[in-house]
């Protein structure tokens, strides 16, 4: 796994090592985040597991807002330009981010490949993190707020395994929904009481991007964030 955050084998990495690099990334992160603030940009981490269904949650938002905004993104993944071709045809620029072996997107990373994408013509500009439920949360990209995509098919109890990247969310999005009823074990109430447990202010929206379910309420959240 990654050797710079420490998360493969947590001898290799010194404590003292270790902080430097997150306070060289906040610095960069906070360079970041004064360019998106000039340009007017909102900026939005998008976390969550491989298949977790972030791109189709970045899909059915480029369908339901229109012409209204201006998107764009950048993704992280380990090999292939995938999510960058869907993102394109959905008609969001964007660019990729192949990590290699890292299990996250840093600030440094994030602000090269700025020069890559148009992002300053944009409203809204999602950074589509590795797929990851527990480093990306670790690393401030500069962005305005981080959103945690889980699926249903993913199971009730993950907020309590990996509670450091739901304590750092803003809203945490369902998806999937439109599987529940596939999933007879599984309880949509005990999933939330979950996040709520481990997320300060929880907030929640139930979505499935198949059939438009909690779009319509994720749009207005993210039209919230431009004051």
């Amino acid at each position: 796994m990654c050797e710079e955050c420490g998360c493969g084998d947590h001898h290799i990495v010194s404590l003292d090592v270790q902080t430097k690099l997150l306070g060289s990334n906040d610095e960069q992160a906070q360079h970041n985040r004064e360019h998106f603030s000039e340009a007017g940009v909102v900026a939005i981490n998008l976390m969550g597991s491989p298949g977790a269904g972030k791109t189709a949650v970045l899909e059915a938002t480029a369908a339901a807002i229109g012409n209204r905004y201006a998107l764009g993104a950048v993704s992280g993944d380990l090999a292939t330009d995938n999510d960058g071709e869907r993102l394109r045809k959905a008609g969001i620029p964007s660019t990729t981010i192949t990590t290699g072996s890292a299990c996250h997107l840093d600030a440094r990373l994030v602000h090269d490949e700025l020069h890559n994408v148009p992002w300053r013509e944009t409203d809204f500009f999602f950074i589509e993190n590795v797929g990851n439920l527990v480093c990306p949360a670790i690393y401030d990209l500069g962005q305005n707020a981080n959103v945690v995509v889980l699926s249903v098919t993913e199971g009730e109890d993950k907020p309590l395994k990996y509670p450091v990247m739901f304590r750092v969310a803003d809203l945490v999005l369902i998806t999937k929904m439109d599987l529940l009823e596939h999933l007879p074990q599984m309880s949509i109430e005990t999933l939330e009481e979950n996040v709520r447990r481990t997320m300060p202010g929880a907030k929640t929206i139930r979505m499935a991007a198949a059939t438009g379910l909690g779009v319509r309420e994720w749009v207005e959240w993210l039209e919230a964030r431009r004051g």
